[in-house]
């Protein structure tokens, strides 16, 4: 049986085993994070003939900080590899397919994620059972034949998984103490889809809180403690993370990370990087 640790393999992106396709399948339209618009299915003019990006160390100060923070959870080898055999958008046969392929796999790659996080938490070991029996589920349409993945219906796998993993989280919350909550910001401001775009958090005692949701965008947490805080689905965009602990949270992403800024101090999972443009 595969470790958790060994199961995150394919779930971290890995471009040398991919064609590009996060670059070509994908729309984005000019805005602060993209310096141009892009239609779906029109390959990016940075993309080079080996499917790599031109201007991958220059991205930020060329005016692409949505790239930056992108990632496909290994969607993209697993469907160049995998689903098409190898193959490439070149290949008029297969490209429709590959381009309505891509973020139905990332879906799929994103929702394993966060159920390796959630049998990571010994807390809730009561609810591994079910949790693997819907890992394997969405592995099994993950290796499925375009066909089925195209036709399927992810959230009959998304609603009770979303169950199982709020439940798992919930375990993980109990099971240590509850923080003391922020001194500037009403504790009861601290709930699942909170607004705290903005919000002064340093130093904040964030122990299990529940942000679930949340909108914490350009919020300051500087020094906060979010040991076994709730992020899934939570907007960190700009979140000032200098100093914080998120060590311990629950079901941070690699993208969310991305999209915030932090320093050397930041205390991430184990199971996430450091972001090159935190210095």
């Amino acid at each position: 049986m595969r470790t958790t640790d060994d199961a995150r393999t394919d779930l971290r992106a890995d471009c040398s085993r991919c064609v590009g396709l996060c670059c070509v399948a994908l729309a984005f339209a000019r805005s602060a994070d993209f310096a141009f618009d892009k239609a779906a299915g029109d390959p990016c003019v940075n993309l080079d003939d080996g499917y790599r990006c031109r201007i991958h160390p220059e991205l930020r100060d060329r005016g692409f900080k949505g790239c930056t923070v992108f990632d496909c959870f290994g969607a993209g080898q697993h469907t160049t590899q995998g689903t098409f055999d190898g193959a490439t958008w070149h290949d008029a046969d297969v490209r429709a397919d590959m381009f309505a392929v891509f973020p139905i796999m990332r879906q799929l790659h994103e929702l394993l994620w966060y159920l390796e996080d959630a049998l990571a938490l010994a807390s809730a070991a009561t609810l591994h059972p079910a949790l693997r029996r819907i890992r394997s589920e969405v592995r099994a349409l993950a290796d499925a034949s375009p066909d089925v993945i195209r036709e399927a219906d992810i959230d009959d796998l998304r609603e009770p998984a979303a169950l199982l993993l709020r439940d798992a989280a919930r375990l993980a919350r109990e099971a240590g103490p509850i923080g003391k909550g922020p001194t500037r910001v009403a504790r009861s401001r601290i709930r699942p889809g909170a607004d705290l775009l903005g919000a002064d958090l340093r130093n904040a005692d964030l122990r299990g809180a529940e942000l679930r949701g949340a909108l914490l965008i350009a919020a300051d947490l500087r020094d906060a403690d979010l040991a076994r805080a709730e992020l899934i689905g939570a907007d960190l965009r700009d979140a000032r993370l200098d100093g914080a602990d998120l060590s311990e949270a629950i079901y941070l992403t690699q993208p969310q990370v991305n999209a915030a800024t932090g320093d050397v101090r930041t205390r991430l999972p184990d199971t996430l990087e450091r972001p090159d443009h935190w210095g």
